[in-house]
């Protein structure tokens, strides 16, 4: 992972729940899917909507708009689908961002 930065501590978000962040120069949302640690852009492609609000069924996540669908487990590569994917690596109890590479 590329430059992480530390954005919460693992107590900082209990499951189910998220959080909004900035880091990277990007708004992210942090997701707690069961004990594992996702994170995003915090913007729906289609209206915009703050993603960290959205509802979470397994890794997926529902624009809480229009009820968009990103899958939180996809690789930042795929799919296609306006939403960015950052790698999360826990270190003790920090939640650590890392930053979006392209190939």
């Amino acid at each position: 992972m590329h430059d992480g930065i530390s954005v919460a501590k693992t107590c900082d978000i209990p499951p189910g729940k998220s959080i909004g962040v900035h880091c990277h120069g990007e708004d992210i949302a942090v997701f707690n899917v069961d004990g594992v640690f996702f994170a995003c852009s915090n913007r729906c492609p289609h209206a915009g909507a703050p993603l960290q609000g959205g509802m979470i069924a397994g890794t997926v996540l529902s624009c809480p708009w229009h009820g968009w669908r990103f899958d939180l487990a996809a690789g930042p590569d795929a799919p296609k689908d306006g939403v960015i994917r950052y790698p999360v690596m826990v270190s003790e109890d920090d939640i650590i961002v890392g930053t979006y590479v392209t190939n």
